[in-house]
């Protein structure tokens, strides 16, 4: 079969287009799909560069969001058949592991996954729509809601909102009623946002988004005064520099939400304000399969739209991590065989 490869930790070069990778066979409790879209991540390309302490078995097929037909079902497999659609919820929550990187994952015209990973995919959506949400989407549902509890009236600030992340932490608030201030890059993605329902944005290109924001909402006080200064919840899944700025601006109480570290993990910290202000720093970690079937709720109903920005044939999947690694991107970006 035809499939991206990585057979070595490294930069863009080390992933290989083959067009004669053997063909998967399903086993006990298996199935094989006809890999229909997958979508990129960004841990794809920690992945891809290798992350310390994390063996990955190489050579692999990576691509963690998996959405395809059913065409092979293993022994011991009774739930399913050949034909069905599907989206493989990428946690193996039984026997651990994650698709794309301790398995072979989606990168490729066929891929086998263990039949209790499977989510039926609703008649309505397309497989370009289902291979968006897990990672991305599922991090966002369980952030905002089970974890950030982000409700109306509330004022959420959004960094790095254009990515797949973002666009679903800004819908996610618009639906729970909050005000939204998201970060961009750039004008333009600044006016997509808007389209999602962003309700300010920030160009922390332009301007320092720390001092922009309290320049709006007012600078966090204690005391009688901090009624209305400052947000009440901020989105930072970035890290480095933007960790202690977006303490800057919570007001009393305020809470920040994080799921990673794109931008570095090991940040300057400054607990002075968390204490001064009584600010909670709130961790989210994945999501539960419960949170796929609620994504697909969602966008059944027309409440999330699972944007995907562009789709790339499986030949230029290379090209499509050079997109994703240069943030050249709204949403998500899809690769199809």
């Amino acid at each position: 079969m035809r499939a991206v490869v990585l057979e070595e930790h490294g930069g863009l070069d080390k992933l290989n287009y083959v067009e004669d990778f053997p063909d998967p066979v399903a086993g006990e409790g298996d199935v094989v799909l006809r890999v229909r879209a997958t979508s990129l991540n960004y841990h794809d390309i920690f992945t891809r560069r290798g992350m310390p302490g994390i063996r990955i078995p190489m050579p692999i097929i990576m691509g963690i969001d998996v959405a395809g037909e059913i065409v092979e079902v293993g022994p011991g497999v009774s739930d399913w058949k050949v034909g069905d659609r599907v989206l493989v919820d990428p946690i193996n929550r039984e026997e651990g592991g994650l698709m794309g990187e301790t398995v072979n994952g989606g990168l490729a015209e066929l891929c086998r996954a263990r039949a209790h990973q499977l989510v039926r995919i609703p008649d309505g959506i397309s497989f370009e729509q289902a291979a968006a949400l897990p990672v991305a989407y599922g991090t966002a549902l369980r952030m905002m809601t089970t974890i950030g509890q982000v409700s109306a009236g509330e004022k959420v600030l959004i960094l790095g909102a254009s990515g797949g992340v973002g666009i679903c932490c800004v819908q996610l608030a618009k639906i729970a009623g909050a005000y939204v201030i998201a970060c961009a890059g750039t004008p333009e993605k600044g006016e997509r946002l808007k389209e999602f329902g962003a309700d300010e944005i920030v160009l922390y290109t332009e301007v320092d988004f720390a001092t922009e924001v309290k320049a709006r909402h007012g600078k966090p006080r204690v005391g009688r005064a901090a009624k209305n200064a400052g947000v009440d919840v901020v989105v930072n899944y970035t890290g480095g520099d933007t960790w202690v700025p977006s303490l800057k601006v919570l007001r009393k109480g305020g809470r920040v939400l994080t799921c990673g570290a794109t931008a570095g993990y090991n940040p300057q910290e400054d607990i002075r304000y968390i204490w001064t202000f009584e600010l909670q720093i709130r961790g989210s970690n994945g999501w539960d399969r419960e949170d796929i079937e609620e994504l697909f709720k969602l966008v059944e109903s027309g409440k999330l739209k699972a944007h995907v920005d562009r789709v790339f044939p499986l030949a230029d999947a290379v090209e499509a991590f050079r997109v994703l690694e240069e943030r050249k991107v709204v949403g998500k970006l899809v690769v199809t065989p």
